[in-house]
């Protein structure tokens, strides 16, 4: 497990634990996701300190394992330009590195995180023309508070609809391109060697130990934040940001699943590739995420600033359909329970 110390990867190792597997850790202990420093061990499994773009310690790491589950990387959108090194090395590099040396170790078998910002737009349906790609947003039209997308060929509005996996990818920021080149790598490495790639999308995930205060993390954990200072929840645009909000537990789930499938010789067996999208299915707009949060919490109603990023998208939610039929998943964790969970649980410092 790369990664595993991550906000996501813990609760992989604590769904993999629970099933009976040995799991080993390795993180790079980033002072980016950990600013109080990493910690010795995850739900009783040590953390060996090692980046995944050092060859050594990822050859050390990979000493008779069967699989790997691949979450390490550097996320979120990013502040600057100049952030774009950064996520080329760590998302990029990195996993070029743990690929090479798989092959090496013959390790046949990868669950590797990704995520639905290599879709960019989300799916939408014009009146006129049907579905469509949504063109990128100009800063013209964000700065009239113009969101939404329009029809490239007739400039009517269009309607976002969910997004299946088949979806052509069009990645709109930096962070996106790493994540859509880490998926190219591992099928490289899947045609060459014939081992098992399973790429998981996830979608805006959420839940208990979201890194605090830090503005590489999600929006939840960013709202949750503010409300915690006593500040009310700043939303960019309008609010009607529609997105896919899927609980943490829901994803570890997923990933075991994932895993445990390729060691059956189920869904992706070795030769096999497949993409799914880990998502609840339901679409959210922001400001029903901090709408909620702010209630759970007591705390001050969100303020829309009308505020902008110009990476960001508009909607992108997902279709779980495939999923639910190939590795018999589906999320469990019901939104508002998930937020009055988020609402008091601890943050990761």
């Amino acid at each position: 497990m790369t990664g595993g110390a991550g906000f996501i990867g813990s609760a992989v190792v604590a769904a993999l634990v629970a099933r009976g597997h040995d799991v080993r850790v390795l993180d790079a202990g980033s002072p980016k996701a950990h600013r109080d420093g990493p910690p010795g061990q995850v739900h009783g499994v040590p953390v060996t300190l090692g980046d995944v773009r050092d060859r050594q310690a990822v050859a050390t790491a990979l000493g008779g394992v069967d699989a790997v589950c691949h979450q390490a990387a550097m996320v979120g959108l990013g502040v600057t330009l100049d952030d774009l090194p950064d996520y080329a090395s760590c998302n990029d590099v990195g996993t070029a590195v743990l690929l090479a040396e798989m092959a090496r170790a013959g390790v046949a078998r990868l669950v590797l995180a990704g995520s639905m910002v290599v879709y960019g737009e989300g799916r939408y349906e014009c009146p006129e023309h049907g579905r469509v790609a949504a063109p990128p947003r100009s800063v013209e039209a964000l700065q009239r508070r113009q969101f939404e997308p329009e029809c490239g060929r007739c400039g009517r509005p269009l309607s976002p609809g969910l997004v299946p996996e088949d979806t052509v990818p069009d990645p709109r920021n930096g962070y996106a391109v790493t994540k859509l080149a880490q998926e190219l790598l591992a099928r490289v490495w899947q045609r060459e060697t014939g081992g098992a790639l399973t790429v998981l999308r996830y979608h805006n995930v959420y839940g208990p130990g979201l890194p605090r205060d830090t503005p590489y993390a999600g929006v939840a954990a960013i709202f949750r934040s503010a409300l915690e200072r006593g500040q009310a929840p700043t939303v960019y645009e309008d609010g009607g940001q529609r997105r896919d909000f899927v609980h943490v537990d829901d994803v570890a789930v997923a990933n075991v699943q994932a895993l445990e499938a390729q060691l059956d010789g189920g869904a992706t067996p070795p030769g096999r590739a497949a993409v799914f999208n880990v998502g609840s299915g339901r679409p959210r707009t922001v400001l029903d995420l901090a709408t909620a949060l702010a209630t759970a919490l007591g705390g001050p109603q969100p303020v829309v600033s009308g505020q902008f990023r110009l990476g960001d998208v508009r909607h992108i939610t997902a279709d779980t359909a495939l999923i639910r039929r190939e590795l018999d998943w589906q999320p469990r964790v019901e939104f508002e329970t998930g937020i009055r969970q988020l609402a008091t649980a601890p943050l990761r410092s």
